[in-house]
């Protein structure tokens, strides 16, 4: 009986670090077939598709990520154009978008706190 205990522990072992092993291959494998990103200054040389130095709102739609969505993609535009000349510069397009001011009075909002509230009635 002793040995039977024995010879099953060892098989799930055996069993389980081949299963293991076969997971971290495949994921492996997934991972490498993942394509790098690529980073603004690069997309922006993407987008610009007439060399001019600048992004048309016309340049923008044509992507297959905007194509999909044309009013996100004018909104987005519009946020980006700080100058409202009708292009997106590098330095416009590449610029991090400046954080949410936040209105005064108004106490920080903390996740789920809602949720508790609900709860709690």
């Amino acid at each position: 009986m002793k040995r039977i205990i024995q010879l099953t522990v060892k098989f799930f072992i055996i069993t389980s670090l081949f299963c293991s092993v076969s997971v971290a291959a495949e994921e492996e494998k997934k991972n490498a077939d993942k394509k790098p990103k690529k980073t603004p200054a690069e997309r922006f040389q993407w987008l610009d598709k007439n060399k001019d130095g600048g992004i048309t709102l016309e340049e923008i739609k044509v992507n297959p990520y905007w194509k999909k969505q044309p009013d996100a993609a004018a909104k987005m535009f519009k946020n980006k154009d700080k100058d409202a000349n009708g292009k997106l510069s590098k330095e416009e397009f590449t610029a991090k978008p400046a954080p949410k001011k936040k209105k005064e009075g108004q106490p920080k909002k903390k996740k789920g706190a809602d949720k508790k509230k609900e709860k709690s009635k």
